[in-house]
């Protein structure tokens, strides 16, 4: 039985960064309004919704409601961390394929940030002494920042990777962040000034990290007959892939070396017919420098475990690199949407709307989304029409 392909037809944005006054759930129903305008397409049309928000918890079911949308075939809310957004294009396509529904929406929101607290302290709570996360704070490790950090050690000192080797990494996407007008850090970097930034949590500097947003990302999914119809450009939804590999305490020897790119992306790949060589573009989620080193090395673009030097080679990233990676700025400089920085990014690329940074050839572009400590990941493949 052929599968009925799905594309992604609207793209919809709120104002994303430092933005304040609004809640995740304003954030929402501003952006899958304006997908939907982008698709040129009436709320009224659709009859999916699919939504996600950061740890908030600010948007749920009540979306629906925001928006006024009546008598949907498809509602729900999913979380799979920074793996979601990628998730929510493969749901969305399997319930057009299987005729749930026509039109879908995927949103993903979040407000962590007030004028009056700053990105260190956005996702501050109070943790339980208890059971696996006692375990961590008993060691030490308390954040997202001293989990990753245990990964990125682990790598250095299996593979020899070393913080030139992230250095090379951070000042690649700030090159292609200078490009980015949605991008909330534009001022290009060097490998000095990575080494002069302050440290978060060895061996992360603040330029190993990603930045912390407000604001929201909305979709429109349909078939591909349908999106053929509609103004914007089709990018289609060729394959898709999701693994979870699990906490780090049940991977044992793998922890920090080996993420879930290395089943994900094989996988999403043979389903879009496609091989690594096609692939134009790459959007990796990059909460961290070393995140975006690792899951290169997983995917195969770099080999596993000469990624550092690899990706450190003069000509390699960046503008007019070899390897079109994040060709927004990623996570680290342009804006933290969890999966949908990544996605977001393809679908400007694919439809060859990047302005002065779109690449020339971007028929095929990888996407990936990386959840909790390397616990979750999703991988898609999109193409042009």
């Amino acid at each position: 039985m052929t599968r009925t392909r799905t594309a992604i037809a609207g793209l919809g944005m709120s104002a994303l960064g430092k933005v304040y006054g609004y809640t995740a759930a304003q954030f929402a129903a501003i952006a899958v309004r304006n997908a939907a305008a982008d698709a040129g397409l009436a709320l009224g049309e659709i009859d999916g919704l699919l939504v996600s928000g950061g740890l908030s918890g600010g948007v749920g079911l009540d979306l629906q409601v925001s928006l006024g949308l009546a008598d949907l075939n498809l509602l729900t809310v999913m979380q799979g961390y920074g793996s979601t957004a990628a998730q929510m294009v493969q749901y969305a396509s399997m319930a057009i394929d299987s005729g749930t529904a026509r039109t879908v929406a995927i949103v993903w929101a979040d407000d962590p940030l007030t004028a009056d607290r700053g990105g260190a302290a956005a996702y501050a709570s109070a943790r339980l002494p208890g059971g696996w996360q006692g375990m961590l704070a008993s060691s030490g490790i308390v954040s997202a920042n001293t989990t990753y950090a245990l990964a990125a050690r682990r790598h250095m000192q299996h593979y020899g990777t070393t913080n030139d080797h992230f250095a090379a990494i951070a000042v690649a996407q700030r090159e292609w962040a200078s490009l980015n007008p949605l991008a909330q850090l534009r001022t290009p970097i060097t490998r000095e000034d990575y080494h002069a930034s302050r440290w978060i949590s060895e061996p992360f500097h603040l330029l190993d990290c990603c930045l912390v947003s407000n604001g929201a990302i909305a979709m429109i999914i349909t078939s591909l007959d349908r999106a053929r119809e509609l103004p914007q450009p089709p990018v289609e939804v060729l394959g898709w892939a999701q693994t979870h590999p699990g906490r780090g305490g049940i991977r044992n020897d793998d922890f920090g070396l080996v993420t879930g790119a290395a089943r994900s992306g094989p996988a999403a790949l043979r389903m879009a017919d496609t091989t690594l060589d096609e692939i134009d573009v790459v959007e990796v989620y990059d909460c961290y420098t070393y995140t975006a080193l690792v899951t290169l090395e997983d995917y195969g673009f770099v080999p596993k475990g000469e990624g550092g030097p690899a990706l450190a080679e003069d000509g390699m990233l960046g503008v007019g690199g070899r390897l079109k990676v994040n060709t927004g700025g990623g996570e680290l400089s342009s804006y933290y949407l969890w999966g949908m920085t990544p996605l977001s990014e393809a679908v400007i690329q694919a439809r060859g709307q990047a302005g002065e940074r779109q690449v020339e050839k971007h028929d095929r572009i990888l996407v990936s989304g990386n959840g909790g400590t390397l616990d979750h990941h999703a991988t898609l493949v999109l193409g042009t029409v």
